[in-house]
């Protein structure tokens, strides 16, 4: 079982997807449901404490918009437990985007910067392009136990 990080984080779709296929969804829900029952966030929906600005303080710099680096004290560790990743390019923000494109442009650099195996497919936009994308995703997790490199 590998830990796969999808894009969007937040892609329920895509999440099933690995699960289903044996391996462990690395993905944005889980941490977010984690800090929300967690005593420490004192009113939730408030995602994020007083620290996660400055602990993403090591995924971007300090100029970096707070709210991103916000986000990024989320992301940042899944991308740094993750030993692969499908993103799924051009999704519309219903599919699980997390509506911001600086996060959005520094996670995909941070998933390229590690050098994990990447499945990269296209939103789909008829079913049988979604049927071609299952496949692609199914193919991809199945062969990630030997496999090193980018998929395209």
């Amino acid at each position: 079982m590998k830990k796969v990080f999808i894009f969007p984080p937040n892609s329920l779709i895509l999440g099933d997807l690995v699960e289903r296929f044996g391996h462990k969804p690395l993905m944005l829900n889980n941490v977010i449901g984690e800090k929300v029952r967690s005593a420490e966030i004192d009113s939730p929906p408030l995602n994020i404490t007083d620290e996660d600005p400055k602990k993403g303080l090591k995924y971007a710099a300090i100029e970096v918009p707070s709210g991103v680096r916000g986000r990024l004290s989320l992301i940042g560790p899944l991308i740094e437990e993750a030993e692969a990743a499908i993103i799924m390019k051009n999704a519309p923000i219903g599919f699980g985007c997390v509506g911001c494109e600086r996060t959005n442009e520094l996670t995909k650099y941070l998933i390229r910067r590690k050098g994990i195996p990447v499945l990269n497919v296209e939103y789909p936009k008829t079913e049988e392009e979604a049927k071609i994308v299952v496949k692609k995703i199914a193919a991809f997790l199945k062969e990630l136990e030997g496999n090193n490199g980018v998929s395209e």
